[in-house]
């Protein structure tokens, strides 16, 4: 398999750089009320990892301090730390734009009922995630009874204005693959999605993303146990597309670990890869100038952004 610092070298001489920094993604912690069977930081109820008051409040000074235009909040379910109203809330007050990765069964945890009407009333963006519009793929992805709750949170969703296009309270969804293929052309798949949960829900959102699994975590795990893993990463490779190279997260964005450790991307950050070896490593230690230009820290599972129409 053709490394993928390889393949950039055959595309162009310059090794990969960040583009811009308008993004500050913040993963505050594998702490998750699900066990999903494609979640790449393989987040859980049994994990311990949470970014700690001390480093929230760093990352909203760095928020502040720079010319950040948003915060991109992760997890696990980010819901599920102590500091994350906290972080929202700053960040809103800061005139900055907010938006949440959320897997919709929060919302039926106990204490966390009355997030919907927290996310109306400061404009959060919500990104869910509901992999596919039928309930057998939902639940053998994500759990029993997955596919319900989320079709229940997303009609909680729609009834405080959220996915209607004149409430200006956005609602994306996300979809992946329940297994190893790559998804279908994103606007064909929105258009199916659409036409399904309205027809059948009565439900209704703003936009679609179709993202590649990545062969890390609890999938790769998955591909491992099945003998799956070295054909998917063969056909990551062989559908790789220059024309993502622009548009993918590290290019934009830099990750904050729950440990206030800096990465390029979500992804690097469940590997434990931390920015080059020229730039700063920890939130405590940030220099925006010297991170706005800096080289990427590729590796192969770099592979799956760049696959396809890319997953970024």
């Amino acid at each position: 398999m053709l490394k993928f610092s390889e393949k950039i070298r055959s595309i162009t001489s310059e090794p990969l750089r960040a583009l811009d920094l308008k993004i500050l993604q913040v993963n505050v912690g594998y702490l998750c009320n699900m066990t999903c069977k494609h979640c790449h930081v393989s987040g859980g109820p049994a994990r311990t990892e949470i970014m700690k008051e001390e480093t929230a409040d760093q990352v909203i000074r760095v928020l502040k301090g720079n010319p950040f235009e948003t915060l991109d909040i992760t997890g696990g379910a980010p819901e599920m730390n102590p500091s994350f109203r906290m972080l929202v809330t700053e960040a809103r007050q800061a005139v900055r734009h907010v938006m949440v990765r959320t897997n919709l069964t929060v919302f039926f945890e106990e204490g966390k009922e009355e997030l919907l009407e927290y996310y109306r009333d400061w404009n959060i963006d919500l990104i869910a995630s509901l992999p596919y519009y039928f309930e057998d793929n939902v639940d053998r992805m994500r759990g029993n009874g997955v596919f319900k709750k989320s079709i229940d949170a997303l009609r909680r969703l729609n009834s405080i204005g959220y996915g209607r296009e004149s409430s200006g309270l956005r609602l994306d969804l996300v979809y992946n693959p329940p297994g190893m293929f790559l998804a279908p052309p994103q606007y064909a798949l929105e258009a199916d999605y659409k036409r399904e949960l309205q027809k059948r829900f009565g439900i209704t959102f703003n936009h679609l993303y179709a993202f590649a699994n990545m062969p890390i975590g609890r999938f790769r795990d998955f591909l491992a146990r099945t003998g799956g893993l070295e054909k998917y990463k063969e056909k990551l490779v062989s559908a790789f597309n220059p024309a993502t190279l622009d548009g993918i997260m590290c290019r934009h964005l830099l990750s904050v670990g729950w440990d206030g450790t800096l990465h390029d991307c979500d992804f690097n950050l469940a590997l434990g890869l931390a920015t080059d070896a020229d730039n700063p490593k920890h939130i405590t230690r940030f220099d925006y100038g010297a991170l706005l230009q800096r080289k990427i820290n590729i590796g192969e599972h770099c592979y799956g952004c760049t696959a396809g129409q890319g997953s970024s």
